[in-house]
């Protein structure tokens, strides 16, 4: 049965090899990023977040099977967080209506190991109440204090608590929309693609995310994920964080952690 899938962030990374698996099943793709995607728009700000939901609405005629939300960006600036939370929440709940006809509606995002770092609570707090404003301006304050590499874990952990807490209300689960995360660990994609230049980087990444099993993993790996989750085969998981991330998360937390 041919399915029609949103996918965020579909022209490069993750995002592109889940569409490139998911048009391979015989999937009807609608690809949402910069450039070199169906719908071309900045999820970083609220203009282009609308522009991203009208362009997708058109395109399909309002219905949808699954929205996937994989764009996102990792930069120590306060632009990390309005793409990855509110780019990210604002499409997934924008879209959620056009679920509703589906026989098997679905919804994922690119969740991160990262969301289990410390963060800025402050981020975190202003992210939850829907406060973008605020937020970035606690992400500008975190850079200029030194804080800036905490950012992107606000966002992704912002991010885990926003699906904990509307993945059981009756937007989703009531309408029968399962809403997931897959946190990686790292990934060779574009965006990590400067970890691995030297040694010294290297192992200062592999002490922050060590990954027992498999090393660094490629798109492909997440993208599998990802696919299962938004499939018709997933009827009751919702509001879980799955770590694809070679043994990281449970290197970091310890077996006390489940």
């Amino acid at each position: 049965m041919t399915r029609r899938i949103a996918v965020s962030g579909a022209a490069s990374g993750i995002g592109r090899s889940l569409a490139a698996l998911l048009r391979t099943q015989g999937d009807d793709v609608v690809g949402i990023d910069l450039e070199d995607a169906e719908v071309c728009a900045d999820l970083s700000t609220a203009s282009g977040r609308s522009e991203a939901l009208e362009g997708v609405l058109e395109r399909t005629g309002g219905a949808l099977d699954a929205v996937v939300a994989c764009a996102g960006i990792s930069a120590m600036r306060p632009a990390t967080v309005a793409v990855n939370f509110f780019g990210v929440t604002e499409l997934l709940a924008g879209l959620c209506p056009a679920l509703a006809a589906s026989r098997a509606p679905r919804a994922a995002f690119v969740g991160s190991i990262a969301g289990t770092a410390a963060t800025v609570p402050e981020v975190v707090d202003a992210c939850l109440a829907k406060r973008e404003a605020q937020a970035l301006d606690a992400a500008a304050a975190a850079a200029a204090r030194g804080e800036g590499n905490r950012i992107y874990p606000s966002s992704k952990a912002a991010l885990a608590r926003w699906m904990r807490g509307v993945c059981l209300t009756g937007d989703w689960a009531a309408a029968g929309i399962p809403l997931n995360a897959v946190a990686p660990g790292v990934v060779l994609t574009p965006m990590h693609a400067a970890h691995a230049m030297t040694e010294e980087q290297r192992k200062s990444v592999d002490e922050a995310v060590p990954m027992p099993l498999g090393g660094y993993a490629e798109p492909e790996v997440i993208a599998r994920a990802l696919r299962w989750l938004v499939s018709a085969e997933n009827t009751h998981m919702t509001g879980q964080v799955m770590y694809v991330d070679g043994g990281a998360e449970a290197t970091l937390r310890g077996p006390d952690r489940f």
